[in-house]
């Protein structure tokens, strides 16, 4: 799928040097916005379920390295990834990137999916926003736009009615809590990094060297996963982690620092409310589990704040 977002755009210089930057695009979605917020969406509420059936034969340091590589080798292909010519002052900010959005995240959540439910991970998982706006609001030194701002309100809400039920599904415990929390942490100052470097060197370019350096970083540990029994080949389980890694840590991730570079880390990262949302019905359909009325209203409330969180950005 061609990404037109992700292409490098005119951006001014000062902007460039800063650690984020505002989108191209602050008034209310278009309708190539739509299709990169709800398609991103749809694939990483499979995620949780890849990450749960991967981890029945395969060690949490197995899951982070081959999610990474499998996307990885999917994005070599493209002559956009290969091509492109970093400026000597802006790898350290791939660098940085890299480690908050892949290789520290990333290793967390298989770790805390040990520990915590599927569905609890899910609800923690859209703190994200909440934390990108933060970051943002800090960078930018503004406030999100008055819509915004409701809609981080109602989709926290609404974050909270969906994972109330899946508290007590499953295993729990602080440290998973906790790991995840720090994983959110991690995105939403990633997520803030990523926007200019986008809107300089486009999507695919960028993303393609953060995972380079993510698979260097978390090599050790998937290799530690290979050794001493820790894992074991089962088709279903790599091929659960084929999907993670070609759909959720390649396509995803590519159109999401395209929205971003377009609306804003902001406004991106509340594609995470439309990810529990999937997940939800994923859980219904694939692995029949049940949905109580607090979930469909959770539901509901959600996509409520993903809509008022799409309205122009006005703030000034």
């Amino acid at each position: 799928m061609a990404l037109p977002a992700s292409e490098p755009s005119v951006v001014a210089p000062s902007r460039r040097a800063s650690l984020t930057a505002e989108g191209t695009n602050r008034d209310a979605f278009e309708p190539l916005d739509w299709l990169l917020f709800i398609s991103p969406g749809l694939i990483w509420g499979t995620s949780f379920l890849f990450i749960a059936e991967s981890l029945k034969h395969f060690h949490p340091g197995v899951v982070t390295l081959g999610r990474m590589s499998f996307g990885f080798i999917a994005l070599a292909f493209s002559r956009k990834a290969r091509s492109a010519t970093i400026e000597p002052s802006d790898r350290k900010r791939i660098v940085a990137m890299s480690v908050s959005w892949l290789a520290f995240p990333m290793t967390l959540f298989p770790l805390a999916q040990q520990k915590i439910s599927s569905g609890l991970a899910g609800m923690l998982n859209g703190s994200i926003t909440v934390f990108t706006a933060i970051v943002a609001t800090i960078l930018l030194r503004r406030l999100p736009g008055r819509s915004q701002l409701f809609g981080l309100g109602v989709g926290a809400a609404g974050v909270a009615l969906l994972g109330i039920p899946s508290i007590g599904k499953g295993s729990s415990s602080a440290v998973g809590v906790l790991l995840v929390i720090v994983a959110c942490c991690s995105y939403g100052v990633a997520t803030n990094i990523a926007v200019p470097l986008t809107q300089k060197y486009g999507s695919v370019a960028v993303f393609w060297r953060a995972q380079a350096i993510a698979i260097a970083l978390t090599t050790p540990f998937g290799l530690y996963g290979l050794t001493g029994g820790r894992s074991e080949w089962n088709m279903r389980s790599g091929v659960a982690l084929l999907a993670l890694g070609v759909l959720g840590t390649c396509i995803a991730f590519l159109m999401m620092t395209a929205l971003g570079a377009r609306v804003g880390s902001t406004r991106s990262a509340s594609l995470t409310y439309l990810e529990a949302v999937f997940a939800l019905i994923i859980g219904v359909v694939i692995a029949n589990e049940t949905v109580v009325t607090l979930e469909v209203l959770g539901c509901a409330v959600l996509l409520v704040g993903a809509w008022l969180t799409s309205r122009a950005d006005r703030a000034s």
